[in-house]
């Protein structure tokens, strides 16, 4: 993850290739409801100004990430998985009751789809990029730039060019378990019923 950032600007074209690999993301039953809104200019300095003030920029860990000249961000809208669902072809599942009846909510896998498409692409166009949460402001955010009531964010991409001066998380200091650890072949552990 980047997160300081000069002020040059994304090109246009870059933008527009990464808006599109966001929404060609794979989709359960073909939904497509992973909506992204992309934020430049005077919409990403009313982004911070909404959802960390200037007040609290003085302590913020990370004071160049709000110089990301473009932020797009993941939304998911729940029910119109429950309506696919409910359409003939895939009312046998159940799934069309509600989003009660999903034991994993699809939407937000498949915006975690969405999300990991922008990043991938980003790198490949050697632009920085550093996904974050909205947690408590995804109320104000999505009043300050007017997202229907059923969506929901699953988060936000800062992307643009690194300036060189980044400053790793805390996070980055924790051990990254081996993929030998993680990976598990034919059964989740040796001597398992495969």
């Amino acid at each position: 993850m980047t997160r300081s950032f000069c002020d040059r600007p994304v090109e246009a074209g870059h933008v527009e290739r990464l808006c599109n690999a966001a929404t060609r993301a794979p989709s359960a039953g073909n939904t497509s409801s992973v909506e992204v809104l992309c934020l430049q200019g005077d919409a990403v300095q009313a982004y911070w100004d909404t959802s960390l003030p200037h007040h609290r920029r003085s302590s913020f860990p990370w004071p160049r990430l709000v110089h990301a000249p473009l932020l797009l961000i993941v939304y998911v809208r729940p029910s119109s998985y429950v309506e696919r669902y409910a359409e003939p072809d895939k009312a046998d599942t159940g799934l069309g009751a509600g989003e009660h009846a999903w034991s994993v909510p699809f939407w937000w896998v498949d915006g975690g789809a969405a999300v990991q498409n922008v990043l991938l692409l980003a790198e490949s166009l050697d632009l920085g990029a550093c996904l974050f949460g909205q947690f408590d402001q995804e109320a104000a955010l999505s009043a300050r730039f007017g997202i229907p009531v059923e969506y929901r964010a699953v988060a936000t991409i800062a992307v643009g060019y690194p300036d060189g001066h980044d400053r790793p998380s805390l996070s980055s200091k924790r051990h990254r378990r081996p993929h030998t650890e993680r990976v598990h072949h034919d059964a989740w552990t040796k001597g398992g019923d495969a």
